[in-house]
């Protein structure tokens, strides 16, 4: 692939380019060049695939640079006769003939993101799933980038990443930035054949998703040995070219053998495949983080620690001079692979949910990883058809007899592979590998207590600018310490209070009481009422998240979620409207694992109103601790009671912890009894009281 890099509305714009050049030197070895005017410039580094043709392209007044890998170019300049010579002159070509808009990106097989300046307007755009990445900054003058380290560099501010169901569009003229929305996959309508139809146009899909993602040039495959890298593998090899499987493990004695190793090695053998293991000392990976925790921009515990399997992989793969390596991202989100989609009580909404998060959670670190070896990643299992055809197939054959990726492993076996090799249960990298436990050794060693902070040292910058959703209760202060502990910078924190007490989105017994949390905790408050009328209350979280963003520089909302899909999809859907990141740390957790995790923290929260068979209104205004939790344990054993709440059968209040400087205390108040089994804590008069004697009152 490529790098691309534009300044506009700026004296400066060549120099400043050429710099940002430097920076994305290792996207494109292959040649760079720029195209400068007086007051904007355009760069290009190219990593050639399909030809060799310079960019950016010019023609009249139109102006273009890419970085794609298009698969049906040729049948596209067939179509619209638009005699181009790779598929980067294609898109430029469609554009010149159709413009910019949904309808002519749909006809783009394959991964982009793209600046067309026409005239006095510049657009930008990508993949609808995020695969290529594309960053931009409104601050001085207008700018945008492959990778934010470069915009960084050249001192921008304001810097964010493009969403990929967004054209943007900008006037050159007016130095004026808008929008286009793009639609997303849609569940609907879920399709009706039968298991084995089903089984046979997935196996067509796949065939053709690996297939015209073969390249000419050398390539290889990040291999673990699970059902995805193998079915890959298994039809790769079928194709009849010479590749390499490439696995990362850590090589540590104290260690029981890498999971991954076993099963690679297994599998090659079986499928006679042509394999690399590469083992990393514990030693190693100090000299390792220095250099990925900045390329990935991110001290993320998890994505650093898949980050070291595949830069290893990388590492490797380009030393034998591959230009490609496949990898098996994106089919844990089609196939439900992983453990919250069980628990899930809509498994295609979770696989949904899944892919509009990828952007940024997987594809950007994995994009910067290959490029930094000058290899191109390739995802077949993001193959636009196979998402749009897999994430409608019916949920049950998913998930059956308690087997993720059902229909999946059924495919495999319809093309050939035998049942024994496709049998491994979803291990994640960082397990598979031993590198999570090499890094807990490593930060336990360096005398860190949390791998987020011995990570940190390695990126001093904040992972990405955040707002929390907070209502004053437990799951949402502690979703915000979570992100917290994880190197993320939470800027302010957002609240709506709601008129309706039975709000079908808003906690609202003490919500008031956000605003002594936040003198305590030191993060200023966005507050937004509402009348809590149901759906016409997204509206008014819509105005408090602009603001918040507007006043803030956000670039996410952390959400307290634990098993509401209600509220989580219209979190997620007004969050994707916006250009903001959406983070449910809690999404899923065992209810009682969160509770046990929120008091060994540290943190104190009592009960401010009940609704529930077991609970009275001695549960109210008192410090909660083990004895509540096991009477809930065992109430939830009795009649299926929500041990964390989420059914409604109680409210809580956080009043103090790690991150409050100060306990919120309750003076004076009231319990208005409404039955046995319900009953309300009102708070008259609270106060902070710090932990030196200071105090404040609301």
């Amino acid at each position: 692939m490529c790098g691309i890099i534009g300044v506009f509305g700026r004296q400066d714009a060549r120099e400043l380019v050429e710099q940002g050049l430097k920076t994305l030197e290792n996207r494109g070895k292959d040649g760079s060049s720029i195209h400068s005017q007086k007051d904007y410039a355009l760069g290009h580094c190219l990593h050639s695939l399909v030809g060799f043709l310079k960019q950016p392209l010019i023609e009249g007044n139109n102006l273009f640079a890419a970085n794609c890998e298009i698969y049906n170019w040729e049948s596209l300049n067939k179509k619209y006769d638009l005699t181009a010579r790779n598929d980067a002159e294609a898109i430029f070509r469609l554009l010149q003939k159709k413009g910019v808009n949904d309808e002519v990106l749909e006809e783009l097989d394959g991964v982009y993101a793209f600046a067309f300046l026409s005239g006095k307007i510049l657009y930008l755009a990508r993949d609808i799933i995020g695969v290529k990445p594309l960053w931009y900054s409104h601050a001085n003058g207008f700018c945008f980038a492959s990778e934010k380290k470069a915009l960084e560099k050249l001192g921008m501010t304001g810097i964010n990443e493009l969403n990929p169901r967004k054209i943007l569009k900008y006037s050159t003229e007016e130095n004026r930035l808008e929008f286009i929305e793009r639609p997303f996959f849609s569940l609907e309508p879920e399709l009706k054949e039968g298991q084995s139809k089903l089984i046979d146009r997935l196996s067509v899909l796949l065939q053709n998703a690996i297939s015209k993602r073969i390249p000419q040039k050398k390539f290889g495959l990040l291999f673990s040995g699970g059902i995805d890298s193998t079915l890959i593998a298994y039809l790769l090899k079928k194709s009849g070219r010479d590749f390499t499987c490439y696995t990362t493990v850590i090589d540590d004695p104290n260690l029981k053998e890498p999971e991954d190793q076993v099963y690679a090695q297994k599998i090659a053998e079986k499928l006679k495949l042509n394999l690399k293991i590469i083992k990393l000392s514990p030693a190693q990976l100090p000299k390792y983080l220095k250099l990925i925790v900045p390329l990935i921009e991110d001290s993320n515990v998890v994505k650093v620690e898949v980050a070291l399997t595949f830069f290893a992989a990388c590492e490797a793969a380009k030393a034998d001079g591959c230009k490609v390596l496949f990898t098996g991202l994106g089919s844990e989100e089609l196939f439900a692979g992983y453990k919250r989609h069980k628990d899930s009580p809509d498994i295609n909404k979770e696989c949904l949910s899944g892919l509009l998060k990828l952007y940024e959670r997987d594809l950007y670190r994995d994009d910067v990883i290959t490029m930094y070896n000058s290899i191109e990643a390739r995802l077949p299992f993001l193959d636009r058809e196979l998402v749009e055809y897999s994430i409608r197939i019916p949920a049950r054959y998913k998930i059956k007899n308690n087997v993720e990726k059902y229909i999946l492993r059924q495919a495999a076996m319809r093309l050939g592979l035998a049942q024994e090799l496709i049998t491994r249960r979803k291990k994640a990298a960082q397990y598979g590998s031993n590198m999570s436990k090499a890094i807990a050794k490593l930060t336990k060693k360096s005398g860190f207590r949390l791998k987020s902070e011995y990570l940190r040292q390695f990126y001093p910058s904040h992972n990405l600018r955040l707002g929390a959703l907070v209502s004053s209760g437990k799951d949402s202060i502690y979703a915000m310490y979570t992100m917290l502990r994880q190197n993320y910078s939470v800027e302010c924190l957002i609240t709506l209070k709601s008129e309706n007490p039975d709000s079908f989105m808003f906690h609202t017994p003490t919500v008031e009481l956000v605003e002594l949390q936040s003198k305590s905790i030191g993060i200023p408050l966005i507050l937004e009422e509402t009348k809590g009328e149901k759906e016409t209350e997204l509206e008014d979280l819509k105005k408090a998240l602009i603001r918040a963003k507007e006043k803030y520089k956000l670039e996410g909302v952390i959400t307290g979620a634990l098993y509401s899909n209600y509220q989580r999809e219209r979190i997620e859907k007004i969050c994707d409207q916006l250009s903001l990141k959406i983070f449910s740390p809690l999404w899923h957790i065992s209810q009682e694992t969160e509770l046990r995790e929120i008091l060994d923290s540290g943190f104190s929260f009592i009960l401010t109103k009940i609704a529930a068979e077991g609970l009275d209104k001695s549960w109210l205004n008192k410090e909660f601790g083990e004895a509540h939790l096991k009477k809930l344990i065992e109430l939830n054993k009795k009649i299926g009671l929500n041990i964390a709440g989420e059914g409604g059968e109680y409210e809580s209040l956080m009043i103090d912890g790690p991150i409050f400087r100060q306990k919120l205390v309750i003076k004076s108040s009231e319990i208005i009894e409404e039955s046995r089994n319900t009953a309300t804590l009102i708070i008259k008069k609270a106060e902070l009281q710090d932990k030196k004697g200071g105090q404040d009152e609301l």
